[in-house]
């Protein structure tokens, strides 16, 4: 369906990639948006209002003082139409008057009297004023206030001698970025905690263990659960990376403290996502000082951390819930348990040999082992799940199998396996 019907307000800023500002009206207005235009009098400098008129079909906002224009596309009509507010290129001044509130043009007046909730920013200018500290306090307090951010990219820059994080991003980026920003809001108000970066396992005051995970995936996949609604809790291991605006954040270290405040959080909680990087193992003492140098070899004693997500399904009334595992070596599919059970428990199961006529059928219990087909194959498995696989024909290189979990969810996923 893209932006069929979808109201955008493009925001023209005034630098030199105003004129990528043209295409990026000519992708919304393709893609089945209505578009309307706001010029800052430095933009016009660069680009025409007729241009965006013959482009979207609709009157220009380029005077605020103009009657006629206030009548055809008034800054606040504007503002009241709008779903979102693109501005590209925003540029170093206009960012400094948004975060003031300046309205003394009609793109930042119509900006003034929408909710910078519904702004989506793309940065534009010199990779020095890219680097100023005062830009970087006005993107700050401007991504704090609920804007979002598309860009900027890395590359030359118009004066061809500089190189680095300045340039707009390109047309097809900040559109894809409206496409995301306008999606439907199809998880509003549930309740959703997302874990996300390393944990570290202090040896003693100066030394850890830990991984070089970023952090990025958890924080991308909060950032999408709050895009479509959802009320977002994150908790996070030490990283390098800005807090998401409207997510609540929780900063932990350990493992045991992750475990403890996913423990603390998860009452009403409906979907629980495990992007964090969990340490398996910790050191089994800390040395209250730096451990010094010794002659010949040394040992560390590891003992393992929470297994947070098994702890979760065990739970008798448990959210949906969402792992992730890291492996170096190659695995096959399903992927065996990293750790035996939690607890003692088998499950059996009967299914008519039949039930996917015109295959052969064989089973593959979780401990790799086959049986023949038959009329009826009983399987007692003590795991986590088994496995019904068919093989295929002599020369297809895939074999369908169909996992079932054993505390009685029934076929959850249909996935391959390779030969």
């Amino acid at each position: 369906m893209g932006l069929q019907g979808r109201r955008v307000l493009l925001c023209v800023g005034g630098g030199i990639a105003a004129y990528k500002a043209c295409e990026l009206a000519r992708l919304l207005v393709k893609d089945g948006a209505q578009v309307r235009v706001a010029l800052t009098p430095a933009a016009q400098r660069f680009v025409t209002a007729l241009t965006f008129q013959a482009l979207t079909g609709s009157a220009v906002a380029a005077d605020i003082f103009c009657a006629e224009q206030e009548l055809a596309a008034g800054h606040i009509a504007l503002a009241d139409w709008a779903e979102l507010a693109v501005v590209a290129p925003a540029t170093a001044n206009l960012l400094a008057r948004l975060r003031i509130g300046q309205a003394d043009d009609a793109a930042a007046a119509a900006l003034l009297a929408i909710d910078p909730r519904r702004w989506l920013l793309a940065p534009a200018m010199n990779e020095k004023m890219w680097a100023s500290p005062a830009v970087e306090e006005n993107v700050r307090v401007l991504r704090e206030r609920g804007a979002r951010m598309v860009g900027p990219a890395i590359g030359e820059m118009a004066e061809r001698s500089h190189v680095g994080p300045g340039r707009m991003s390109e047309p097809a980026e900040i559109f894809a970025a409206c496409q995301q920003a306008l999606a439907p809001r199809d998880l509003e108000d549930v309740p959703v905690l997302v874990t996300a970066g390393p944990t570290r396992e202090m040896l003693d005051p100066v030394r850890y263990l830990s991984n070089p995970s970023s952090g990025r995936m958890g924080y991308a996949l909060a950032e999408a659960a709050r895009d479509r609604g959802a009320r977002v809790t994150l908790i996070s291991g030490p990283v390098e990376l800005p807090k998401p605006p409207q997510v609540d954040m929780v900063e932990v270290v350990s493992a045991e403290d992750l475990a403890r405040a996913v423990g603390e959080r998860l009452d009403g909680v409906r979907v629980v996502v495990m992007a964090a990087a969990v340490a398996d193992q910790r050191p089994s003492k800390r040395a209250s000082q730096k451990v010094k140098k010794k002659p010949g070899d040394e040992t560390v004693t590891l003992v393992r951390t929470p297994d947070i997500l098994a702890s979760l399904g065990e739970r008798a009334q448990r959210p949906l819930l969402v792992g992730f595992a890291a492996e170096s070596e190659p695995t096959t599919w399903p992927m065996p348990s990293a750790s035996p059970p939690t607890r003692s428990w088998c499950s059996e199961r009967t299914e008519r040999a039949g039930s996917w006529p015109g295959l052969s059928r064989r089973w593959r219990t979780p401990s790799g082992t086959w049986s023949a087909s038959a009329s009826h194959v009983r399987l007692r498995a003590c795991a986590s799940s088994w496995t019904k696989c068919v093989p295929g024909s002599p020369g297809q290189r895939r074999a369908a199998c169909r996992t079932w979990r054993l505390h009685g969810a029934g076929p959850n996923r249909i996935g391959v396996r390779e030969r």
